[in-house]
């Protein structure tokens, strides 16, 4: 077994070769045991407000009971929830399961037209949104299964005067609530105390039950639900507490990205569920101060996040205020991590950035480097416990050591497959139940895996295949620039030549003079042959770099693409969240 899994042999000491998925029933097995091994325990913080373990239980068997008893709502219903961090979310969330409830994760930000499609193709029939984004639902509501509206407003659950007082900035001095109309919606008042009145009827729930449809980012064409089962998700809990020696009841994680994305869903709400830790919510993490400023006020011993969003935070004049002495681990994902801000990260924190790799469709963790590692590597780690992966050319036949072809995934927490897409289930598995990633990749002979592009991201120069992420990792290097993407763009003599988008900190950085640092870094066929500068490059909600957005329709001088949780609100649209004392 060794010999065919090389990766196994440079496991940290202590960790085990395989997990057992079966050690829980549900999710709801967990939630049930973690709300009273840690009661009295901080759960959850957000704006200066506390909620404990034992809070978290009560509000969500209130919801759970409302979902149940007022809502009608039966085992295997979908549940949509359209929320950023806030303190409702894992009240919610964990109602929910508790319900039998099937979860429909929903991007805040969603257009009526992406909303439109993600409510229809889901069968979701009851939603929870922030009133923020009320108006968005209401303009596709009456082409939708939906039939049960729960709205919730900022300050919901800040409590008294300090609540209501937020509501009301919000609402009517900042204006950050476009008109809606949307009859017969109830209040999160009205639920939780709906739900305080009854009784929580039983609901067996088993392992092979549906827990979320979790849309892909749709980056790569129509959003697809990818079918994540109880067992799916326990097996990448139980694969992350293997990998990670937590302290039981005395963790803290900075949870920025956001819980309805499938990386912070399992390794900050669920993980930190499990261990007794306390989740950090930021509301709106592109507000890069308030930011800071809440970073300056906790001690915190994780944090994850992707490259984009660590990179904004070392450019924060204000970051060596922070203090990171009890910080053990940062966790990188979602986008490759670039060597220059892993390099400073460690400068200014102390601390590895370790690279981590995973899907949506694989709950999400495949992949995670070594957590004692001393140095930045550029691998995506090691194969978690019980996890097999293969690099696979165009054939499906296997490829040997530093070779590079796709990378493919077999495991406990891959999903059952797309949510009534037959056809897309079946091109997305091998014959033989590999599932393809989409990336390229290779393994060296320890088992360390590296990712080398996106077969979509690839660019053809002349019959030689180019990925961005070697490009971009290059000019990341050199002094001035905060911000790069490489695509491909038409060429006649070579098929496709490489542009550059810049987004620079030094307006003394010339395109000439970034195009001659690639030249002493690059071999000729790499080297950019275009560079153009702009303000901000269009990202994902989690901070990734949509290449295909750069493709279709460069970026413009103004707005950044992603300037707070709110900017769909196309009328009233805010530079950044408001600042609430």
């Amino acid at each position: 077994m060794t010999n065919k899994n090389p990766w196994l042999s440079e496991y940290p000491k202590g960790v085990s070769e395989t997990i057992n998925p079966d050690e829980y029933t549900s999710l709801r097995d967990i939630i049930d045991k973690s709300v009273s091994n840690y009661a009295e325990l901080p759960a959850y913080t957000n704006m200066g407000v506390t909620l404990r373990f034992e809070q978290i239980d009560e509000y969500s068997q209130q919801m759970a009971i409302y979902f149940q008893q007022t809502l009608g709502l039966k085992k295997g219903d979908r549940l949509a929830i359209m929320m950023p961090n806030l303190l409702q979310y894992p009240i919610v969330l964990f109602g929910a399961i508790r319900a039998g409830l099937v979860i429909v994760n929903v991007n805040p930000l969603y257009t009526a037209r992406e909303l439109h499609h993600q409510l229809n193709d889901s069968g979701a029939t009851a939603i929870v949104i922030l009133e923020n984004f009320a108006h968005v639902l209401a303009e596709v509501i009456e082409q939708s299964p939906i039939r049960h509206v729960t709205i919730t407003r900022i300050g919901d659950m800040l409590g008294g005067i300090k609540g209501t007082l937020i509501n009301a900035v919000i609402k009517y001095i900042k204006k950050m609530v476009p008109k809606y109309q949307l009859p017969g919606a109830h209040s999160w008042k009205q639920a939780l105390q709906s739900g305080s009145k009854g009784q929580l009827s039983s609901v067996k729930i088993e392992a092979e039950d549906l827990a979320f449809l979790q849309y892909t980012g749709g980056t790569t064409g129509v959003s697809k639900g990818a079918m994540l089962t109880h067992r799916n998700m326990i097996a990448n809990l139980l694969q992350a507490k293997e990998w990670v020696n937590f302290e039981i009841g005395k963790e803290a994680i900075i949870t920025a990205l956001p819980l309805y994305h499938i990386f912070s869903l399992t390794a900050n709400c669920l993980m930190f569920l499990k261990i007794g830790g306390c989740n950090i919510l930021i509301t709106n993490p592109k507000d890069i101060p308030a930011f800071v400023k809440t970073l300056k006020t906790h001690k915190f011993t994780f944090i994850t996040g992707v490259n984009t969003l660590f990179n904004a935070l070392l450019n924060h004049p204000e970051i060596d205020q922070v203090d990171f002495s009890h910080l053990k681990i940062s966790l990188g994902g979602g986008m490759a991590v670039q060597a220059s801000v892993a390099k400073r990260w460690k400068q200014q924190t102390g601390n590895v950035l370790l690279e981590a790799y995973g899907l949506t469709e694989t709950s999400p963790a495949v992949c995670v480097n070594p957590i004692d590692l001393k140095e930045y590597n550029g691998a995506i780690g090691l194969p978690l416990p019980s996890t097999e992966v293969a690099i696979l050319d165009e054939n499906g036949a296997a490829l040997a050591p530093m070779e590079e072809g796709e990378l493919c995934v077999k495991g406990p927490q891959v999903m059952r497959g797309y949510w009534q897409k037959d056809t897309e289930t079946k091109a997305i598995f091998t014959k033989d139940g590999w599932l393809r990633t989409g990336d390229m990749a290779q393994i060296d002979e320890k088992g360390f895996v590296r990712i080398v592009g996106r077969q979509k991201d690839m660019i053809l120069v002349s019959g030689f295949n180019v990925y961005p992420n070697e490009i971009e990792d290059v000019v990341m290097k050199m002094p001035g620039i905060l911000e790069v993407a490489a695509i491909g763009i038409p060429d006649d003599h070579s098929g496709e030549r490489i542009k550059l988008f810049v987004v620079k900190k030094e307006e003394s950085i010339t395109k000439k003079a970034i195009i001659d640092y690639c030249k002493e870094h690059l071999t000729q066929y790499k080297l950019p042959k275009d560079v153009e500068f702009c303000d901000s490059l269009p990202k994902t909600n989690v901070g990734k770099v949509l290449h295909r957005a750069l493709r279709e329709e460069p970026p413009k001088k103004g707005p950044s693409f992603n300037q707070a949780f709110d900017s769909n609100i196309k009328k009233h649209q805010q530079k950044k969240e408001p600042q609430i004392k």
